[in-house]
């Protein structure tokens, strides 16, 4: 699936893309305790999106990275779609930068 096809509420999506920016992860507050996040951008042909990193995500992948996010989900944030990996999704490096 393309970028510019992912549309909110999509669930079971697989997308392929490179990592272009990675924020500073922040701790925040979760029902399930205090978690870092961080945000990347992911970008394929088509687009970029948010992609949300969780806790040991963050180290899995860096910038220049291509990547292959399967069973993801989208959400919005802010008025902005995000692209979530969730614990029943898996980020795959194609290939280290």
């Amino acid at each position: 699936m393309k970028i510019s096809e992912l549309r909110k509420g999509a669930k079971n999506v697989d997308v392929r893309g490179v990592i272009i920016e990675i924020s500073e992860p922040r701790e925040v507050n979760t029902i399930y305790g205090k978690k870092l996040v961080a945000n990347a951008t992911l970008e394929d042909e088509s687009g970029r999106i948010k992609l949300s990193l969780w806790e040991k995500q963050i180290q899995q992948v860096r910038v220049g990275d291509i990547v292959e996010i399967k069973n993801g989900y989208l959400t919005e944030f802010r008025d902005e779609l995000q692209l979530n990996v969730g614990k029943y999704g898996k980020i795959l490096v194609v290939r280290k930068e």
